[in-house]
């Protein structure tokens, strides 16, 4: 597995890192946590060593999941956790409301102040029982609170060693630059894949210029760029998939379309399209590394093969050529 600097920080990272958004249960229907803790300990023994989670995914229970299942490899592991959106306080900026059959109602606010945020922190090291969080990322910017006050906090962190490393996610260019002022950004967590590029046109160049490392989650697509899903897809209760713009059966039809264009190129290195998609991801210029989700350690040791695939300068070409021409529908107004 590819080892990378994260940015101008001592935290090296995987070139794939395991995503542990879905085994909390939360948005995704529902996880098992045997289940989970396999898939990552395959993660772990594939070379993936690094493993992406925040407070909010399961309202704190991803977090523990990992705790559990990183006891006695802590030291052959790097914790990427985040802060800042907060299920059981009203300070700060709403953010949206859930409402799901485990966990019932939930308002959700945005809270980046200071005080939030190092109580987050001793959270979250009780909940993956450890001393210390390898990088620690604000998960969305609170508007209600100065980017600067937010920093002032990470700063304290890394004074007091609770943090490596101190990194941001779904912060704009801007944002960025008000922030490093006040402490140093190892990385930015945007979303990225092969029908959301976004960040080419601003975030990718900025951080490229700057040395600040790309965690960039969603590479598949929420599952989507794997191929497997079909126009008439149905979604267990909870899963917010159902209603999210890029799973509309007009776009699900479009998007195979395209699968099939580029599976010969899966085909020649003997690999699945979802495998395909994500060393395209992790080859693309200024992308530090990609976040890539599993729920069992079958579907775990299956995403770390991208690795091994290199694609050559033409069958990138030939990919983004098939990308260009692939258009589609917006999201339909509620």
């Amino acid at each position: 597995m590819q080892v990378r600097q994260l940015g101008d920080s001592d935290v090296q990272v995987s070139a794939i890192i395991f995503g542990a958004w879905a085994i909390g249960g939360w948005m995704w229907g529902g996880a098992e946590e045997t289940d989970a803790i396999e898939a990552i300990h395959a993660s772990i023994e594939g070379g993936a060593t690094s493993i992406d989670t925040a407070a909010i995914y399961g309202y704190g229970r991803s977090e523990e999941i990992v705790g559990k299942a990183i006891k006695g490899k802590r030291d052959k592991v790097q914790i990427l956790t985040k802060f800042g959106l907060r299920w059981d306080s009203t300070e700060g900026q709403h953010f949206f409301d859930w409402d799901d059959e485990e966990n019932g109602a939930k308002t959700i606010y945005r809270n980046a102040r200071k005080k939030s945020i190092i109580h987050e922190c001793e959270q979250s090291l009780k909940r993956l029982g450890t001393d210390y969080i390898d990088l620690y990322q604000c998960h969305w910017r609170d508007s209600s609170t100065p980017v600067e006050e937010t920093m002032e906090a990470l700063n304290q962190l890394l004074k007091d060693g609770k943090i490596k490393a101190a990194g941001v996610s779904n912060f704009t260019v801007e944002d960025m630059e008000r922030a490093r002022k006040v402490c140093p950004i190892a990385s930015d967590q945007p979303p990225y894949s092969m029908v959301l590029r976004d960040i080419e046109k601003d975030v990718l160049p900025y951080c490229r210029k700057e040395n600040i490392g790309v965690i960039v989650y969603s590479p598949l697509q929420r599952g989507l760029l794997t191929g497997k899903f079909k126009p008439d897809a149905k979604f267990k209760e909870g899963d917010h998939r159902a209603n999210e713009k890029h799973f509309q059966p007009e776009n699900i039809k479009r998007v195979n379309a395209f699968l099939e264009n580029i599976k010969p190129i899966a085909e020649s290195h003997n690999v699945t399209l979802g495998q395909l998609v994500i060393a395209w991801t992790i080859a693309q210029p200024g992308v530090t590394s990609a976040i890539v989700g599993a729920r069992d350690a079958q579907q775990c040791k299956e995403n770390l093969i991208a690795d091994r695939v290199k694609l050559s300068k033409e069958e990138v070409e030939q990919i983004n050529k098939h990308l260009e021409s692939l258009k589609l529908e917006p999201a339909a107004a509620k």
